[in-house]
């Protein structure tokens, strides 16, 4: 996931806008977009006002950073090149199954995505990640993330497993990440 786009509201939001440096109300509208258009602009980035993983990175904020199954860019690829799969920055169904094979590897939870957590423990993320952008990530219990149409579109298989994972959604732990909520939509 890891996409912010003008109508979404939230926490991860409120982080957003407060790095921008404009009132952070945690509501994705007009002015919250323009400030996102004018960082990307300014950072070589594509000037589409939408904030995916590689915006996320060049503002320093990795704890919103969530690589997963439709997801593209410059992140991706070096999750890629990390894992020493073939690099086309593109996430799809061969990436995943590396994800997990390194998660399961490192004493992660095997989900197939990559959050601060994961790429913490990459080559290529390393100095990049660090302790406080993982704890950054946790939110507390009573912080509500409802943004799903912030995903982009998912394959009849996802939607599959979405639905089946239901029942293990509905317990959260004491602590969660800021995409716990969505990814757990998801796995």
């Amino acid at each position: 996931m890891s996409y912010l786009k003008r109508g979404l509201s939230g926490e991860p939001v409120k982080m957003l806008q407060a790095k921008l440096g404009i009132t952070a109300d945690g509501s994705f509208g007009p002015g919250t977009e323009k400030a996102v258009k004018a960082f990307q602009q300014s950072n070589g980035l594509s000037a589409d006002g939408i904030v995916g993983p590689d915006t996320f990175a060049a503002l320093g904020m990795h704890e919103l950073v969530l690589l997963r199954v439709g997801c593209s860019g410059k992140q991706v690829k070096k999750l890629q090149e990390s894992l020493g799969i073939a690099a086309d920055g593109k996430f799809g169904p061969g990436t995943k199954k590396a994800v997990v094979a390194f998660q399961a590897s490192h004493g992660l939870d095997a989900d197939g995505i990559a959050g601060p957590d994961t790429l913490s423990k990459m080559s290529a993320f390393a100095g990049e990640i660090s302790d406080d952008h993982i704890a950054a990530a946790t939110l507390p219990v009573d912080v509500v993330i409802d943004a799903p149409e912030a995903l982009p579109p998912l394959t009849n298989a996802d939607v599959a497993a979405a639905t089946t994972a239901e029942t293990a959604v509905a317990e959260a732990p004491p602590a969660r990440s800021v995409w716990g909520t969505v990814k757990g939509w998801f796995s």
